[in-house]
């Protein structure tokens, strides 16, 4: 993996936009525009302020101390304290088939456990098969419902892992 230099951080206030135009980037090239899919969430406005809660974390992910990636984990709203969620995980296509998707999930998982969640969560869209694969390779199985309530009704693919 010598693609240059990478790093993962927890977000800044700095970091607020640009996480904002990878979120709607990635999700836009999927087909993902509207209610129903993470590009209509208020707290894209002020990320890094969204995950100062507790049992929350959000990180970026730097390429050459270039934002190429982001991810989170929180609780999962409407849904037990032992179940977070793997939030707005997003990478920009630079940064896709390094590695360094891996590297970011395992990042967020370590800290799910830190906050001793028990369950992870996460919602995708049928057409981001990389993702699944992804999510797959680490242990997350696919369930036919949906958990919680994240807010994202127009995403049809939900899975889940034993922490």
């Amino acid at each position: 993996m010598n693609s240059g230099t990478f790093e993962i951080r927890p977000i800044k206030a700095s970091d607020n936009n640009r996480v904002k135009t990878i979120v709607l980037s990635v999700l836009y090239e999927h087909g993902a525009k509207g209610e129903g899919y993470a590009s209509s969430d208020p707290e894209l406005e002020s990320m890094f302020q969204a995950y100062q809660a507790s049992n929350s974390v959000y990180f970026v992910l730097l390429e050459n101390d270039e934002v190429v990636g982001c991810a989170g984990v929180g609780p999962l709203a409407n849904a037990s304290d032992s179940w977070c969620e793997l939030q707005k995980m997003y990478l920009l296509p630079v940064a896709r088939g390094k590695g360094f998707g891996l590297k970011l999930m395992n990042t967020c998982l370590e800290a799910a456990r830190k906050f001793k969640y028990n369950y992870c969560y996460i919602e995708t869209l049928d057409n981001m098969l990389a993702a699944q694969s992804l999510y797959a390779k680490i242990g997350f199985k696919l369930v036919e419902n949906r958990r919680g309530a994240t807010g994202h009704s127009s995403c049809p693919v939900f899975m889940e892992l034993k922490l």
